[in-house]
């Protein structure tokens, strides 16, 4: 097969229904979201037994847990897709909606429209209900997707294809409005993010070296976050039993996200009251704790860390642990080494968790909560085409608003300029 031909062909069916899909109705782009959950919910079976093959592809090929873990599509799985379909067609259109309309002194006036992106190229490893999700968030806010899943997933990528082409021709609506690559050789990605004439943006998601490879080759602009080193910090004012549920569930409630705690920040004055309760907290979960020096005292089984570990991102069971001074000595630590994913404060202090909110310089910035609210569905976006650490064009969870810009819009009736 022509590689080369082949993405450009997909580039140029993604343009011409990208066009037809910026001009269609919210009534008529819901009904294609629905019509696409019930294809998903009556395929049910065929999704699982499609997944189970890439599940067993990956075992042969020596997946570690985590990786199989992100592979893996449950029943719960498949009902969290169909959920997240009719949450997004509930959502308010933002296409078309004009905003800070007003008149200037000329008798113009002069407001902005929400308009979408185009045609967006999705790359991502493992994860196929990131199909579905960046499907449902593309169509409704007016785009083509272009969707390139990680060969781990082929199987299940074409199966979640199928129902999306499906409920695209039951509402009407061009089925080249959201393509799936269908081969698996890498040189695809390479044709992908060098199709400037045809794709407006690219959004990757996946591992720190698949981000860093299409961020250096992409000629088209990227919308990206390469780690998820998330951090809570517990504050000499927090409520301990709050401090030790939330420091708890940001690490153990999923180990392979992005949005899962990696390093546990301690204010030197509550350490020794909250870090043996966390530490038997932990020892339960099976997780491995590194620590500083003062960490190591408090837990005698603590494994010494390293400078490493504090730029690391596990995604497994292992947490690193640093006791601080106070609040501006953990703001220091999560500005150098944090990735501007999620950090969250644990504190009953009003000013200090105003302090942290406006210094911490990350998109997503928390006051006694988990990290592991960091997320589309959570945020009320429906679901979420990838988290953005950067600060041009979007940042944090990317949802509809996300997916769209904005034009300058101006209303005469016959004005010159003078």
């Amino acid at each position: 097969m022509d590689i080369k031909q082949y993405m450009q062909t997909i580039g140029q069916q993604a343009k011409l229904a990208g066009r037809e899909i910026s001009r269609t109705p919210s009534l008529k782009k819901n009904q294609a979201l629905l019509a696409i959950a019930e294809e998903i919910s009556l395929a049910r079976d065929f999704l699982v037994a499609e997944n189970q093959k890439d599940l067993a592809a990956g075992r042969l090929q020596g997946l570690d847990s985590a990786s199989l873990d992100r592979l893996a599509l449950s029943v719960s799985g498949i009902d969290a897709m169909i959920e997240g379909l009719k949450q997004v067609a509930a959502l308010p259109d933002p296409v078309g909606e004009v905003t800070n309309l007003s008149y200037r002194p000329s008798g113009i006036q002069v407001g902005q429209m929400r308009v979408p992106l185009g045609v967006i190229g999705i790359i991502f490893e493992s994860r196929p209900n990131v199909t579905v999700d960046a499907a449902a968030l593309c169509l409704k806010s007016g785009n083509a997707c272009i969707l390139r899943g990680g060969s781990e997933a082929i199987h299940s990528n074409k199966a979640i294809a199928k129902c999306i082409a499906k409920g695209l021709q039951v509402a009407g609506l061009p089925v080249d409005a959201v393509q799936v690559v269908a081969i698996t050789d890498r040189a695809a990605v390479g044709e992908l993010i060098t199709l400037q004439d045809y794709v407006d943006v690219i959004v990757p998601r996946g591992g720190k070296s698949l981000i860093a490879r299409i961020t250096a080759e992409a000629t088209i602009p990227v919308i990206k976050h390469l780690d998820g080193i998330c951090h809570v910090y517990i504050d000499d004012k927090a409520d301990v039993s709050k401090a030790v549920e939330i420091a708890v569930n940001a690490k153990t409630h999923r180990y392979g996200v992005c949005n899962a705690m990696e390093t546990l920040l301690v204010a030197e004055a509550i350490a020794p009251k909250v870090l043996p309760l966390l530490a038997a907290r932990y020892r339960q979960a099976q997780v491995e704790l590194r620590g500083c020096l003062k960490t190591c005292a408090f837990i005698p089984d603590c494994i010494r860390a390293t400078e490493e570990d504090w730029r690391t991102e596990y995604l497994a069971p292992i947490l690193s642990i640093k006791v601080v001074a106070n609040i501006d000595e953990a703001m220091q630590h999560i500005n150098h080494y944090g990735s501007a994913h999620t950090d969250s404060i644990v504190t009953e202090d009003y000013s200090l968790a105003r302090r942290f909110l406006r210094e911490v310089d990350s998109s997503s910035v928390m006051v006694n909560a988990s990290t592991r609210f960091a997320d589309g569905f959570e945020y009320g976006l429906g679901a979420e085409i990838g988290i953005s650490t950067d600060k041009l064009h979007a940042r944090g969870p990317v949802g509809l608003l996300g997916l769209t810009s904005l034009k300058y819009i101006v209303l005469g009736d016959g004005h010159i300029r003078q």
